[in-house]
């Protein structure tokens, strides 16, 4: 007899703290891949998630549930292997580590995201870039690795349909920071691309979803473990959010500072993080002895152009106009800028990341709601990073923004001047390392390898 379910009764079950099943969990997420289930009824289910949590039993079937939703690629080479990161602010690594790998001979099936609570998203930010096509059939995205090497695309229909349903509500419905959540959204488009190994990007401090540590280091476990079951290569790298990544916060800006980075000009702690992430990509390949050793790899081909060349490449072949990397005037730009000065002497001590994150949000740059559309032109430029010395008068931040927009700049330099940006007589101990912790674990291989830094 076939068991039938409810979803008032599953969405009531979790609220009052129960396990659900793995029969129930797959019914829910089929009917909300179908239509069966509304919009608000997956919203009631994943603020019951967030507030109560998932085991170990009920994340897997949730990761299993949204993967098989979809149609699942499997690619037999090594050399097959994505990144993905949690977010941040000004997290714009994707474009910087995918032509580094990929001119290293790695084939990258990059499926993106779009913004998510204050943080960018690598599809909006890409799509700044005019022509540039982010929705293309699966055969299309297959045919083009194999050829190219490297392509980005935001979800389709096909892959994993059912997380990017579930990813827009999270955005607006304030159930974002949930480890069984995370894991299940990244984990089921990343396995579906059918990479045979995967670097994660974990983020951790004021401008992550996960702030604390420890929770950072049980998100990097959750999906080590996922990506083990389905025996994929795995390193995760948790690395600081406490202050934005790079200088440039905002979708064309963002463009603008990564194509910057590939041309050897990029901010440290940009290029820094970009060429690990690479580095480990192309030690997961095989076509590098270590992680030390992929590294090396990945800044050679930086630093003889051959990345950018990549990133040219990967415009050209997705509809864009790669003219962009040549001349910046052709991205979306404002008619207006508004600089924000410091009120006094000192040394910049502490950001609020996340806050940084929404004044982005509030100029356009994000969405609070699913129906907004992006404005690709706004956002700002930090002109001090955490422990600079800093003289009354010298510009923090530049935002830019439209002409119609100069009353909200104003009052987001005050909340930066005020609240988000503080500025202390002495100077910082010590500045957080941007890479924390470096884990690496083979299918094949029973070791587990970790770096601490």
């Amino acid at each position: 007899m076939k068991q039938t379910f409810s979803a008032y009764n599953i969405i009531q079950k979790k609220r009052d703290k129960e396990k659900l099943t793995k029969d129930e969990i797959s019914w829910f997420i089929e009917g909300l891949t179908s239509g069966e289930i509304a919009d608000y009824q997956m919203s009631a289910l994943l603020m019951a998630i967030y507030l109560n949590g998932f085991d170990k039993d009920e994340t897997i079937a949730i990761t299993d549930a949204m993967l098989y939703s979809g149609k699942v690629l499997n690619f037999s080479e090594q050399i097959y292997i994505d990144k993905h990161s949690t977010g941040g602010v000004g997290d714009k690594t994707s474009f910087i580590v995918a032509p580094l790998a990929a001119a290293c001979g790695v084939k990258v099936p990059m499926i993106a995201g779009r913004g998510l609570g204050h943080t960018g998203g690598t599809v909006d930010k890409i799509e700044s870039i005019k022509g540039f096509k982010t929705e293309i059939s699966l055969d299309d995205f297959v045919k083009l690795l194999k050829e190219r090497g490297v392509v980005l695309i935001g979800q389709t229909s096909e892959i994993a349909p059912a997380d990017k349903k579930i990813y827009a509500l999270r955005d607006v419905t304030a159930t974002i920071e949930s480890i069984p959540l995370i894991t299940a959204s990244i984990m089921s488009k990343k396995l579906a691309e059918g990479a045979k190994g995967i670097v994660m990007d974990i983020k951790t401090g004021n401008g992550a979803f996960m702030a604390k540590l420890s929770d950072a280091k049980k998100l990097a476990e959750s999906i080590r473990q996922t990506g083990l079951r389905f025996d994929k290569n795995m390193m995760t790298i948790i690395s600081d959010m406490s202050e934005p990544l790079g200088n440039a916060v905002g979708n064309s800006l963002e463009i603008i500072e990564s194509i910057e980075t590939l041309k050897s000009r990029g901010p440290t702690d940009l290029t820094e993080l970009s060429l690990s992430l690479a580095g480990g990509m192309i030690y997961l390949a095989g076509l590098a002895k270590s992680h030390k050793d992929g590294i090396v790899k990945a800044q050679t081909v930086l630093d003889s152009g051959a990345a950018l060349e990549k990133f040219r490449e990967l415009i050209d072949h997705q509809g864009g106009d790669s003219r962009v990397i040549d001349d910046y005037t052709l991205l979306p730009q404002t008619q207006s800028t508004y600089e924000v000065k410091a009120q006094k002497n000192g040394f910049v001590t502490k950001m609020d990341c996340k806050a940084l994150g929404m004044h982005c949000v509030r100029l356009g740059g994000g969405r609070q709601k699913t129906s907004d559309v992006i404005d690709f032109a706004v956002g700002f430029i930090m002109n001090k990073k955490l422990g600079d010395k800093v003289k009354k008068g010298e510009v923090l931040a530049t935002i830019h923004c439209h002409d119609s927009q100069m009353a909200i700049a104003k009052e987001i330099g005050e909340a930066m001047t005020k609240k988000d940006i503080t500025i202390a007589a002495t100077k910082l101990r010590s500045k957080k390392k941007l890479i924390i912790e470096v884990q690496t674990k083979f299918a094949t291989k029973t070791k587990t390898k970790t770096k601490k830094r």
